[in-house]
């Protein structure tokens, strides 16, 4: 799957950005360390400087959230770095993030 265009739309040419998958194990210790909950998550955003940071997914996470989002895996994953990438820029949970999410989806062919 490409993310390069969603990542220039999102957070810019320069933006540099690196996605990493973990295992449910590293997920849920990356979880507990930097939110404080203990349970492995579908992903995770870290800004490491201002024009660079990283996504950290779970597909062991993401492929039992399939029926909950109602979507395939290529679909939820896509999902989950527009997310991902939405946080890195800044938003928080809320209607505006929604709202970004669906345009990005929208643009997207998952």
């Amino acid at each position: 799957m490409e993310f390069e265009e969603i990542k220039e739309n999102i957070l810019g040419k320069k933006y540099s950005l690196s996605i990493a998958f973990v295992s449910s194990k590293k997920s849920r210790e990356l979880n507990k360390k930097y939110r404080n909950i203990n349970k492995p998550t579908n992903v995770l955003s870290f800004a490491l400087h201002k024009d660079e940071g990283e996504l950290i997914l779970c597909k062991e996470v993401i492929r039992k959230e399939l029926k909950k989002f109602g979507r395939n895996f290529e679909q939820l994953l896509g999902f989950l770095v527009i997310h991902g990438m939405l946080h890195l820029k800044g938003y928080k949970h809320g209607k505006k993030m929604e709202k970004l999410e669906e345009k990005y989806l929208s643009r997207t062919k998952f």
